[in-house]
């Protein structure tokens, strides 16, 4: 018999089910026992097995679940120090995502940084191309003004489109 250690003790169900299940072996061994009508050594077996199941009852009812199991304390033992194992282990994975999360924040900040950077450089430049071209002074040209693309010609004296 072997329970699943909860917070506090036990699995209840666990308990109760294997209890019940005692209960149900205890009366069929009271069945055989009356059919086998004390013949011998089949009689003296039942009794045994009887008479330990029922010991075995009254320890698990009056709450020493450890007997005849082997050791309540060296089972306590186990699951204490699987328990402080536990938390070791989950106070490191705390630790650990503390520091995952504290340098995704860090790097969250500088590449926030640098993007606020880039982004004021290029105003600035946006800025010095406006100064530049509004400091151009611009003349209209004339509708007449020949270009270079007005000069060339193709065979039949139309002007060759895209020349290369």
């Amino acid at each position: 018999m072997r329970f699943s250690v909860v917070d506090i003790g036990y699995d209840q169900r666990q308990v109760d089910s294997c209890l019940d299940e005692l209960g149900i072996r205890l009366t069929r061994l009271a069945a055989r026992a009356e059919r086998a009508g004390g013949t011998g050594r089949e009689w003296d077996l039942i009794r045994q097995e009887a008479t330990g199941l029922c010991g075995l009852l009254r320890r698990l009812e009056a709450g020493d679940a450890g007997a005849g199991r082997g050791g309540a304390g060296e089972r306590e033992r186990e699951a204490a120090e699987l328990l402080a194992r536990a938390r070791l282990e989950l106070d490191a994975a705390r630790e650990e995502a503390r520091q995952l999360r504290e340098q995704a924040y860090a790097d969250a900040l500088r590449a926030r940084r640098e993007f606020e950077a880039a982004l004021l450089d290029r105003r600035r430049r946006e800025d010095r191309v406006d100064e530049i071209l509004g400091g151009l002074r611009t003349e209209p040209v004339p509708a007449d003004t020949p270009t270079a693309a007005a000069a060339v010609t193709g065979p039949s004296g139309v002007p060759a489109p895209g020349r290369r």
